[in-house]
């Protein structure tokens, strides 16, 4: 009998398992910067990673700055740490704490924390656009009324996926993320505005429920790199 008793015993060991790694597969978006700048705070996303998107099956980590996207080998170091490699050229650290993603710190990088997007981008579209539908909803989507301006007294819609009506001769628009606007905006917040094919870059400030746009001067000679400054206002938006 306890020859039995042993023997269930190792059978019943021999059967269970190490509790599996977590799955981190899917996106990830940055939602602190979302939230800050739902309050009317200034975009900020320079320096930062906005979107992550990882695929633990085939080792493979990618991740979006909003202009650039890297892409790096996901390599598991326990159970909720991960390092993702850039062949050699740098490399990133991940931990997963059961319901966020953190970016740990870098030299010149802060830890950054990412969240379940509550929407993915559309079929078709980029995987990278995720963030930007989320930022574009919470920043500016909802009505707009315009107390300063062309089409005085109107209402402006701006849509996630880029589009805005109410503006003149305006059906679309770019918030400025990172990449070559940022650089040549000196700092301000751009945002492109256009009708078609045709368009241009504008210097907005957000302040709350309020918000500037503003002509972009270019400093700069024709065959230089643009770097705008803010010139006078074109429109004062209050958000309804």
């Amino acid at each position: 009998m306890r020859a039995l008793l042993v023997l269930s015993l190792l059978l019943l060991s021999g059967c269970t398992h190490a509790p599996q790694a977590p799955d981190i597969s899917g996106l990830w978006i940055n939602q602190a910067i979302i939230d800050a700048a739902a309050l009317g705070q200034p975009l900020g996303t320079r320096a930062a990673n906005l979107e992550w998107n990882i695929d633990t099956g085939a080792g493979k980590a990618q991740v979006s700055s909003g202009f650039e996207i890297g892409e790096g080998q996901l390599l598991q170091k326990s159970a909720g740490a991960w390092t993702v490699d850039y062949n050699g050229h740098g490399s990133d650290e991940l931990r997963f704490d059961g319901k966020h993603l953190t970016q740990l710190a870098q030299e010149h990088v802060p830890q950054q924390v990412f969240s379940r997007p509550t929407e993915t981008a559309k079929t078709g579209e980029r995987w990278s656009n995720t963030f930007r539908r989320a930022l574009n909803s919470a920043y500016l989507g909802g009505e707009w009324k315009i107390l300063d301006g062309p089409a005085q007294g109107g209402t402006v819609v701006f849509t996630a996926d880029g589009k805005v009506s109410g503006l003149p001769k305006t059906d679309q628009y770019e918030l400025c993320l990172d990449g070559d606007c940022a650089s040549q905006g000196a700092g301000n917040d751009t945002i492109y505005l256009g009708n078609g094919d045709v368009g241009d870059s504008w210097i907005f400030v957000r302040n709350g429920k309020r918000m500037e746009i503003l002509q972009a001067i270019n400093l700069s000679l024709p065959d230089e790199i643009p770097e705008l400054t803010p010139g006078p206002r074109q429109w004062l938006l209050e958000k309804q």
